[in-house]
């Protein structure tokens, strides 16, 4: 994998990037996507988002925990953090200049431009990040999906 930074981006001088999500896991397709947004902007935080529509498998800080721990110690300019609210919100009170969100199909595509056009409401900007192409099939939804199958005891009779 060619990280960003090996083509010479440079990121906006002074920028902060929000990437929300539930990250419920954090899945290879995010952290590429953190990757590659760490070297288009100065700093890039990672907020998860507490919300009361979803049923995460995990606290809002244990999952932050293991996001942190899912990224290299040397992405210095990168931060988790988890937040209860509307993102614009957040990313007023931390002084963001952008939300980063990806964007993997065309039904991905259809509800995160109507975010995208609510947040530009509420003034703040969306840049969308399409997935690399071995990644574009991950999603946290299959990921949890899988691990729940493979943990499930095995069927009566020895059948799987």
């Amino acid at each position: 994998m060619t990280d960003t930074s090996d083509r010479g981006v440079l990121p906006a001088h002074g920028s902060l990037a929000v990437y929300p999500g539930t990250f419920d896991p954090f899945t290879l397709g995010h952290r590429d996507l953190v990757s590659r947004a760490r070297v288009m902007f100065d700093r890039v935080i990672v907020l998860l988002a507490v919300s009361a529509d979803k049923q995460p498998s995990a606290e809002a800080t244990a999952r932050a925990v293991r996001v942190r721990e899912a990224m290299p110690a040397a992405w210095s300019n990168v931060e988790v953090d988890t937040w209860t609210g509307l993102t614009t919100a957040y990313c007023a009170r931390r002084g963001a200049t952008v939300i980063v969100r990806g964007v993997r199909t065309a039904a991905d595509f259809r509800h995160e431009y109507q975010l995208a056009a609510m947040n530009e409401q509420l003034g703040m900007q969306t840049v969308w990040l399409p997935p690399r192409p071995h990644l574009a099939a991950t999603s946290s939804t299959a990921t949890r999906a899988y691990r729940m199958a493979k943990s499930a005891p095995p069927l009566p009779g020895g059948r799987e």
